[in-house]
């Protein structure tokens, strides 16, 4: 299988909407929980080590990073929600810029929902999956970490997530992840190729 993602590269950084490159390229956007291994998602995804920066302390990312690859492609790396020790005039602000990327970006196709296997569906990952399902943006979910748990404990997680899911109506396809084993990379690629109309 071909991977497009290896060729992606940091075109820009927002910290606010008039900020956003101007580009009629295709967008698929990652959030998740300032913990939940984002960067680590998209590094593995495309086969680089440090594409997306990796942060010691959760929250770092406060911006919005464009990743463009195949001149027709781009990833967007957002800013990481839900961690505590952020000031709350600073997270107003994430969540402005939030808001202006998801409300208003035309060519985005679809969000990467990252959630840690061990706690997934907490009120932001909720939020998102909500905010997508009124926009009628198409979710994927990634449960990274996957590692952390036993196989059986692992498959029981992804199956409480998926019936999570139904109770509460909303429409997403789930898988599990884990960039220190690079198991479910080919799965996540197939979503976003969809997406990206890459097939």
């Amino acid at each position: 299988m071909v991977n497009y993602y290896r060729t992606a590269t940091f075109l820009t950084s927002a910290s606010k909407s008039s900020q956003f490159p101007e580009h009629d390229m295709l967008e698929v956007g990652f959030a998740g929980r300032s913990n939940a291994g984002k960067s680590s998602a998209i590094n593995t995804l495309c086969d680089q080590k440090s594409l997306a920066r990796i942060s010691k302390t959760p929250g770092r990312t406060q911006l919005i990073n464009f990743f463009p690859f195949n001149e027709q492609c781009c990833l967007v790396d957002l800013p990481g929600y839900g961690y505590a020790k952020v000031p709350e005039a600073m997270r107003r602000e994430w969540q402005n810029l939030m808001e202006a990327y998801l409300g208003e970006r035309k060519q985005l196709r679809g969000l990467v929902v990252i959630m840690d296997i061990r706690h997934p569906l907490k009120d932001y990952d909720l939020q998102m999956l909500q905010w997508c399902a009124e926009m009628k943006t198409p979710a994927h979910i990634v449960l990274t970490k996957a590692d952390k748990l036993k196989k059986g404990a692992a498959s029981k997680q992804l199956l409480g997530v998926r019936k999570a899911l139904k109770d509460e109506g909303i429409e997403a396809t789930v898988q599990m992840f884990s960039s220190l084993k690079k198991s479910g990379v080919e799965e996540l690629q197939n979503i976003l190729n969809v997406w990206f109309e890459l097939t």
